[in-house]
């Protein structure tokens, strides 16, 4: 029993995560249906993270009313800025690339995301080079790699591929996603592709300040919140602003709601808190690696679901994208095992040098000199730390 159970608690990294790419997979696939139908991409936003926050709300409120830290005007800027980048920028410029080109696309150059990170913590000085080590040079290789096919997957869609699972898609499934997808122009797939890649730089620039905030605020839950409720503030205010019918408001119980309910409750809630606790156990590089699981989820779904047409130029630089990423991640993967390495080493050094101040401290006290009985005392307290630090470990 003992045997089973610890291969069930192994497992439950990687179930999670992969019921994680299962529900983005769902999101994807929902948000393009219902985008298709005719709901405004400026509505599903607002609506999305209203139930994100009404989701998060209780939680946040019950599990951190008492760590939740003061509010400043410093901390409300960042979060407005943070809402501004996630729920405002990101996807609007999401959900019209979305419409413009399809979900497997969408999806194939989200994967960018740890590229256009690492880029950008190296501008802002958060990630230190030194191309002399082969980490290092894996993560600039790697980030090249991703942007290229990137910029395949922009500017070359070549001919349609037949693939396995597209031959027995139903036509009945979706014959106007189908018209839709072959009606789409190659200035429109350009737009799109543009679309998506800025809405990818704001979410890394989103990850980049929020590594910054969390230390100021670190009450996650109430953090998730706030960037919600004033994000479903602010896409209020663009929305009136770019749709001046009143009409794009109106949801009834149909496959628009189910795309806002389902991106709010399970990829802006569950999913943040799912990944959260995936994140603190294995790390992000262990998180990270699925995400190209989504891609090929969404793949098979989009051609079941909305029979859609998948190009040899989305293929080839999906194949580009995915191995810059693994690239990237294994650069990152190694410089996180350097650093667990050397705060071991660290931990035992330390250890030594304040065993040694203590001797010191007790042979003065051993002469007499009452006044050394300061120094005794405080080189115990400069021992627990380090004690306490080994035990730890």
């Amino acid at each position: 029993m003992a045997g089973w159970g610890g291969f069930v608690e192994k497992a439950k990294p990687y179930v999670a995560m992969i019921s994680l790419q299962f529900g983005y997979a769902g999101m994807n696939v929902l948000t393009k249906v219902s985008l298709n139908q005719g709901m405004s991409h400026y509505v599903l936003v607002v609506y999305r993270h209203a139930f994100a926050t009404i989701c998060i709300a209780p939680f946040a409120l019950v599990l951190e009313r008492k760590v939740r830290p003061k509010m400043t005007w410093s901390i409300f800027l960042q979060i407005f800025v943070l809402a501004m980048l996630g729920p405002v920028i990101d996807q609007n410029f999401y959900y019209a690339g979305l419409k413009f080109t399809g979900p497997t696309f969408a999806c194939a150059m989200s994967n960018i995301l740890p590229a256009m990170t690492f880029v950008m913590a190296v501008i802002f000085r958060m990630e230190k080079l030194d191309m002399r080590k082969v980490r290092c040079q894996a993560k600039v290789a790697g980030t090249a790699v991703t942007v290229a096919g990137a910029m395949l997957m922009t500017l070359y869609k070549g001919p349609l591929m037949e693939l396995a699972w597209t031959r027995h898609a139903s036509p009945a499934h979706g014959e106007a996603p189908a018209a839709a997808a072959a009606a789409i122009s190659g200035r429109d797939w350009f737009l799109g592709s543009v679309f998506v890649i800025i809405a990818t730089l704001a979410w890394a620039a989103l990850f980049i300040l929020q590594t910054h905030t969390i230390r100021q605020y670190s009450a996650h839950l109430s953090l998730t919140m706030l960037v919600c409720f004033v994000g479903t503030l602010q896409a209020i205010v663009v929305t009136f602003v770019m749709e001046r019918r009143l009409s794009v408001w109106t949801i009834g119980f149909d496959m628009n709601l189910l795309a806002a309910a389902y991106a709010g409750i399970v990829t802006s809630s569950i999913a943040y808190y799912v990944q959260g606790l995936v994140i603190q156990k294995t790390g992000p590089v262990f998180a990270s690696a699925f995400s190209p699981l989504m891609m090929i989820i969404v793949a098979v779904m989009g051609s079941f679901i909305l029979s859609e047409k998948i190009y040899l130029g989305g293929v080839l630089g999906a194949v580009l994208i995915v191995a810059g990423l693994y690239s990237v991640l294994w650069g990152k993967h190694k410089e996180t095992r350097e650093k667990e390495a050397d705060a071991k080493m660290a931990l035992p050094m330390a250890a030594s040098a304040s065993s040694k101040q203590d001797g010191v401290g007790v042979g003065d006290d051993a002469e007499g000199d009452m006044g050394n009985g300061v120094m005794t005392s405080s080189s115990g307290v400069r021992g627990a730390p380090a004690a306490a630090g080994a035990g730890a470990v």
